[in-house]
This record gives C-alpha cells, sequence and structure tokens, in this order.
C-alpha cells in the first residue's frame, strides 16, 4: 500500500477581515514547525485569497485553498466563484461541506457538477461527506458516506481521483465540540476507501481520507494514530495558531 502524506487543512469559514486574515497567516508561520512533516492547507475566505496568499508565497510549508467554488464556467451567475478564477489565487479547494449542504441545499448532484469544474480547472478538490445525526443515530453512516463520494467522483477518471483528497465530517460534530470516536471515524473511512476502491481499484489507496469535526489538538493525535486517517480538516481550531500548529505536528510526528 502507498504511503500517503498527511495532509491538514484549516477551514477559516466566514471569519476574519482581510487585515485579520493576513495577521493570523503571519502567526500561523511565526508557530508551524521548522519541518512540518505534512502538508499543510490555509483555507480563508475568498475576499482574503490574494492577500494571504501574497503573504504566505515562498513558504513551502504552507499551501492555500478555496472554501468553495461554482460549478458553471465564467458567466452570468452574480456573486459566484467559478474555478477558472481560483488557479491563479491558490491550488486546493473545498467542495460539498457539511455546512453548505444543510444551510444551502447543495444536493450530491450539486457536489459532482463541482468536482468535475474544479478538476477541469487544475484545482486539487478536498471532497466532504458526511451523515447527519439522524442518520447516524440510525446506524447509516457507511451506507450514506458510501453514496455521497460515489456520486461525487462518479464520471472521474482513475487520474482524476488521484489529485483529489476526501474529508469525512460528521455534521453532527461541526461546531460542536463532539468529535466522532475513533472507531466511528475509521469505520467512516473504510467505507469511503472501499466505495473509492471499487470505482478506481488500486489508485482509491493514493486518496487522503481526512476527518473533520470539532478536531483540536488533544484529539488530533488519537485520531492521527489511526492508519485510516490521513489528516485533518480544521474548523475553530484553524483560527487559534497555537492549536492550530499543535495539530500539524501531531500529523507530522505519525506522519
Amino acid at each position: 500500500m502507498p504511503q500517503r502524506r498527511r495532509l491538514v487543512a484549516g477551514n477559516w469559514k466566514m471569519h476574519t477581515t482581510v487585515a485579520e486574515a493576513v495577521t493570523l497567516a503571519e502567526a500561523i508561520r511565526a508557530s508551524l514547525p521548522a519541518q512540518p512533516g505534512c502538508d499543510v492547507v490555509l483555507l480563508p475566505p475568498f475576499v482574503s485569497l490574494w492577500a494571504v496568499g501574497r503573504h504566505i508565497a515562498g513558504d513551502s510549508r504552507l499551501q492555500l485553498g478555496a472554501q468553495n467554488v461554482h460549478w458553471a464556467p465564467p458567466g452570468a451567475h452574480t456573486g459566484e466563484i467559478a474555478a477558472a478564477m481560483l488557479v491563479d489565487l491558490c491550488r486546493f479547494v473545498l467542495i460539498g461541506h457539511s455546512e453548505r449542504r444543510q444551510e444551502f441545499g447543495e444536493t450530491d448532484r450539486l457536489v459532482h457538477r463541482k468536482l468535475e469544474a474544479a478538476l477541469t480547472a487544475g484545482l486539487l478538490p478536498i471532497v466532504a461527506v458526511g451523515e447527519s445525526q439522524a442518520q447516524h443515530d440510525a446506524g447509516r453512516a457507511r451506507a450514506v458516506v458510501a453514496a455521497q463520494t460515489r456520486a461525487a467522483f462518479g464520471g472521474c477518471s482513475e487520474d482524476e481521483a488521484a489529485r483529489c483528497a476526501v474529508a469525512y465530517e460528521p455534521r453532527w460534530a461541526i461546531g460542536t465540540g463532539r468529535a466522532a470516536a475513533g472507531s466511528d471515524a475509521v469505520s467512516a473511512a473504510d467505507a469511503i476507501r472501499r466505495a473509492l476502491r471499487a470505482m478506481f481499484g488500486p489508485v482509491a489507496d493514493t486518496i487522503r481520507i481526512l476527518y473533520g469535526g470539532s478536531v483540536d489538538q488533544d484529539n488530533a493525535p488519537g485520531l492521527f494514530a489511526e492508519p485510516a486517517i490521513d489528516g485533518a480538516l480544521v474548523g475553530g481550531a484553524s483560527l487559534r495558531p497555537g492549536p492550530f500548529c499543535a495539530i500539524v505536528a501531531a500529523a507530522g510526528s505519525l506522519g
């Protein structure tokens, strides 16, 4: 099985002004290990992509990503951002976050179209999947994340799939302080990996599977100790340089 380099992505969500984003990026740079031992991606709001990107340019420890993308090419879609608009600003893009699915009604079909657009533009997608509280309580977590994975990646080539990562983020753990138990995260990651293998064969074993959902410096080492977990999609803790860099250090030391 190929060795997968761990990935830690900090999703700043709808936080920080441009000035605050630059200050946060600088604080993370100052606290980051000299050799993180994993890939580190910052996901600031759209309005701060250029400023943060300019600030971290030349620092090989940090990469930049967007929190969302529209599925269509540039055109009459007021307020939206096309993939072609992002390629000069960042390498990564987050697709299908649970808040997008829940608050904005993004369907599996829309997530698939966004993934297609991102891949066509040359971006590196992080595709988020995860079940609701009701689905979790009903014992349907594995079935739900497998179905979401198949829906997102349907029609992708092996080469396209290899450029992606998948983030398992149970909806009931987002912003609640209640992280999934290690056994739940591993079970979901296994279901995702099985779905990918059925679609892409051995290439599936090169795709990184992250965990997201109330990740902090205390629970990160335990999550990263699981071979099935290849990193983290970090929310609230990514707004605090100390805890975020501690998560990075844990990923690097166990990678």
